[in-house]
């Protein structure tokens, strides 16, 4: 299949080695310096564009792509409050997106634990549930993408749990939030960590990332299960068709 790579940095470049080592072709490649070229017949003429680039970028290059008719993956995080009216136009026909916060099949295995584990757990009252995740320095957003998204869908399956914040000097976290902390260090590609405490004893769940090259190959995966598809889609609808 043609791709359109939106975004030329790390991720970039190891995508579109991952994808003309499964037999496509890069047709477009898409940075800040040659935003021109969504008009180009070039980038027209793609199957699908997978878009990694920056949380002030992601909406415009999406909205660019769906003008050109092009499908879009995007893994960009940090966008996330222009998302329902994305979507929106996804239902109206106006555009196709696949979005993942994180396109590791490691990691979403570990997403459907984290939603197993806190139906469990809302039966059980004396666990207190917290969150940690730990990116490289160069991450711009916190919490991250992921953590958002374990945090979103934890709050779904426990009743006494309502939102989530990140924690604040000298502030202790209200009760019924989840806590989601941060760090920054070194050129980590990424660990999530979910806890569950209780008086006698502590649950935890860790997935930890080894290199980029896991969220590559995903979102590779996902541009060839999007050909052909229209409307809005996430792992959630692709991951049943790998079992």
């Amino acid at each position: 299949m043609k791709l359109a790579l939106i975004g030329y940095g790390k991720m970039g470049r190891m995508i579109e080695e991952i994808a003309l080592s499964r037999g496509h072709k890069i047709v477009s490649i898409i940075d800040v310096d040659n935003v021109d070229d969504f008009s180009g017949e070039e980038f027209r003429s793609a199957d699908v564009a997978i878009e990694f680039s920056a949380p002030t970028a992601a909406v415009d290059n999406i909205l660019h792509s769906f003008a050109a008719g092009v499908p879009v993956v995007s893994g960009t995080t940090g966008w996330l409050a222009s998302m329902p009216e994305i979507r929106k136009m996804c239902e109206e026909g106006k555009g196709t997106l696949f979005y993942s916060s994180n396109y590791s099949i490691g990691v979403n295995i570990f997403m459907s634990m984290n939603r197993k584990l806190a139906a469990i757990m809302n039966r059980f009252p004396q666990y207190a549930p917290s969150m940690k995740e730990v990116h490289h320095i160069h991450k711009l957003d916190h919490p991250s993408g992921t953590a958002v998204t374990l945090a979103e869908d934890l709050i779904a399956g426990v009743d006494r749990i309502g939102s989530w914040s990140e924690p604040e000097e000298g502030k202790e976290i209200e009760a019924g939030t989840l806590e989601i902390a941060h760090e920054r260090r070194g050129e980590v590609p990424g660990i999530h960590t979910v806890r569950w405490e209780s008086d006698v004893d502590s649950i935890e769940m860790t997935h930890s990332a080894k290199s980029r090259r896991g969220f590559a190959l995903g979102a590779v995966m996902a541009a060839e299960w999007l050909e052909g598809r229209k409307g809005y889609f996430t792992m959630r609808d692709m991951l049943p068709e790998l079992y």
